[in-house]
């Protein structure tokens, strides 16, 4: 994934948590109302533009866990169907920028990941709850340095 101008989430506080984040190399934005977060950006599957947002993680050893709650509505986020196209993304975790893999957990393996982030984020409980959708949880394994980046 080259390092092509990067689209920030519209919705207006996520933008902001982004700016915070991007111009304190995350000792502003990192931890969101006591919430660890990191910052993911795919590459549309449509536009083929890289789109960055904003999302509580959670750790299983190396890897990084996401859920694709979408705030508990019936469709899944944008980025989940983003890297279910191009599992390759960028994630800033702080001031640490690296390169990932993506992929979908399934069965036993999503239903422990899903129950560690609710053990993290409660919200996510009641978010399964209330859609029909199965909530996918996704992993991000580090695979190196940003391409291109100089730092």
């Amino acid at each position: 994934m080259t390092r092509d101008h990067v689209r920030d989430n519209q919705t207006g506080w996520v933008a902001k948590h982004i700016q915070r984040y991007v111009a304190t190399d995350g000792a502003q934005g990192h931890d969101y109302h006591g919430y660890p977060t990191l910052l993911l950006t795919t590459r549309g599957r449509k536009t083929g533009d890289l789109r960055r947002t904003a999302l509580i993680y959670g750790r299983d050893g190396d890897r990084y866990v996401l859920v694709g709650s979408n705030g508990g509505a019936s469709a899944h986020p944008g980025w989940y169907h983003n890297i279910v196209a191009e599992p390759a993304v960028l994630v800033q975790v702080r001031a640490d920028r690296f390169a990932a893999v993506a992929r979908v957990a399934e069965g036993a393996e999503r239903r422990r990941l899903f129950d560690m982030m609710v053990g993290l984020f409660p919200t996510y409980a009641t978010y399964a709850a209330g859609t029909a959708r199965s909530i996918p949880v996704v992993i991000l394994t580090p695979a190196g340095p940003v391409p291109g980046d100089a730092s």
